[in-house]
């Protein structure tokens, strides 16, 4: 339950009083004035009131979330702030200007406000967004979880981290240091996509990559950033106890920590831990500023798919921080032979029914080449769906992209896959990863190659069959194929399929 303090009431801050009272039903909220008759006004209107200083830090010891300072003079209410301030250090606090500011009030203001409202603003509105809004609140329970946690706190990303999950990391990092939490950003897997490392080398992120055999036991507390699910498209165990949980993806199922916020309206995580940076008054780093920039536009293809207004907001807040220089070195790596080797073979061995093409590029050693191989099979003309898989060790790695108005990859993968290993992603968006156990316990070279051409006919099946039954239908013409096919220890006839 959020805490309000009121720390003086004229004109403007009976207005706020009165419709936080009306909106505010689980919050607490106390307004401390001079002025008695006001006191006594709201006292009727059943709004918890006490007459006292509002300069004098130690009118109340309770320990506000946020604090207003709401006189109609700009004196009373630059020592209320300061006072105010010094006393609770850890509280939001908005200020109102008043009506005669000078310059140097309006620098004390900006100095020890983290929201400073001028007369000249939609008053009552700001107000009430500072104070009242979802994301107001959200920052303040991310800070009070936060200051409970004892020890290291581990911020891990999905496997094989994009710009999007990397940089909302960092920023978590940033933000748990600013209440004086240690804190690691993690992932586990690879960061091969040439951008990616790009991105992680040039800006100097630092990162701890973690394997599947590391102990955990350095780590007091866990967040999960961009998706939501521990053991889910990450090495975590799946029992494990999360902290945080930070992510603009849809959940697939039931998602269990103690503290979640899930926007799945912004377009990115980047956009949430921007707003997050900015309502907890930290200064931007630039590395981190540029990360969540460069996070946000991928995730977004530059502004044109899946975008809300908050990533536009966010972006703007984000620029005068950024390394330009740097943004620009990022987005023009050098492309690797074998990512061009990759879109090559998916080109020659695409399968195109209607306006949907699939095609499996063999075996990889670097599965960031599947996304860009799928964007350029989506380049194609006719073409506006698009699946490229490979696979690598028992492992096999899906990415698939659709402009398509009818078409939800998302769920699509999820409804073809999910039985047989992980998906999900956006409706224009998505992935998968599926073992192949059967492969554990082959040697021959002759008889690996004639499993792989068995899986590559079961996952374009089932997600030709997927597209063709949509909404959601399961395939029933290969399940028995793929349930025996990835799963360790399946049992696989020599002849072809069972």
């Amino acid at each position: 339950m959020v805490f309000r303090l009121v720390l003086g009431c004229g004109t403007v801050g009976r207005h706020v009083v009165e419709q936080l009272s009306e909106r505010d039903g689980d919050g607490r909220l106390l307004v401390i004035t001079d002025d008695e008759s006001v006191v006594e006004a709201l006292r009727d209107e059943s709004v918890p009131a006490r007459r006292g200083d509002p300069t004098d830090a130690v009118t109340t010891n309770q320990q506000p979330d946020v604090i207003f300072v709401a006189s109609d003079r700009t004196d009373v209410n630059r020592a209320a702030l300061e006072a105010a301030r010094r006393r609770f250090p850890a509280a939001s606090i908005v200020a109102y200007l008043g009506g005669n500011p000078t310059r140097a009030d309006r620098s004390a203001f900006e100095d020890r406000a983290d929201h400073v409202v001028d007369a000249a603003d939609a008053i009552v509105d700001e107000v009430l967004d500072e104070t009242a809004s979802p994301s107001a609140e959200t920052a303040i329970e991310l800070r009070r979880q936060l200051e409970t946690i004892d020890g290291r706190l581990a911020v891990v990303t999905h496997d094989n981290p994009d710009p999007d999950a990397i940089a909302s990391a960092v920023a978590l990092v940033d933000v748990a240091t600013s209440v004086g939490l240690e804190a690691d950003a993690c992932y586990f897997g690879d960061i091969s996509h040439q951008e990616n490392r790009a991105m992680v080398n040039l800006l100097d992120l630092d990162l701890r990559n973690l394997r599947p055999e590391d102990s955990l036991s350095a780590y007091a507390a866990f967040a999960l950033v961009d998706h939501s699910r521990p053991g889910v498209n990450d090495q975590l165990p799946e029992e494990l106890d999360v902290d945080i949980v930070i992510d603009h993806h849809p959940p697939r199922g039931p998602v269990s920590a103690s503290f979640v916020d899930l926007r799945e309206h912004a377009g990115a995580t980047s956009t949430v831990m921007t707003e997050y940076v900015d309502r907890f008054s930290l200064p931007f780093d630039p590395a981190t500023a540029t990360a969540l920039l460069y996070g946000i536009r991928i995730d977004t293809n530059d502004f044109t798919r899946e975008v809300s207004p908050a990533d536009f907001r966010a972006a703007s807040i984000l620029w005068p921080h950024v390394e330009t220089s740097l943004l620009e070195q990022i987005e023009q790596p050098t492309i690797e032979g074998e990512t061009l080797e990759t879109i090559a073979r998916a080109i020659k061995n695409r399968v195109q029914r209607d306006s949907v093409a699939v095609a499996s590029v063999g075996r990889i050693t670097n599965r960031d080449a599947l996304p860009q191989a799928a964007d350029q099979l989506l380049a194609m003309e006719g073409v506006g769906t698009t699946l490229v898989f490979g696979f690598r060790d028992e492992m096999v790695f899906l990415s698939a992209r659709s402009r398509a108005n009818d078409v939800d990859l998302g769920e699509t993968l999820r409804d073809a896959f999910e039985r047989i290993g992980s998906a999900g992603g956006h409706a224009d968006m998505a992935g998968a990863q599926l073992e192949i156990g059967i492969l554990g316990g082959v040697d021959d070279e002759d008889e690996v190659d004639s499993i792989v051409s068995v899986v590559e006919e079961v996952i374009a099946n089932r997600f030709f069959e997927a597209i063709d039954t949509r909404p959601g239908a399961s395939v029933g013409a290969y399940t028995r194929t793929s349930e025996l096919l990835f799963t360790r220890g399946g049992e696989y006839e020599r002849g072809g399929p069972p």
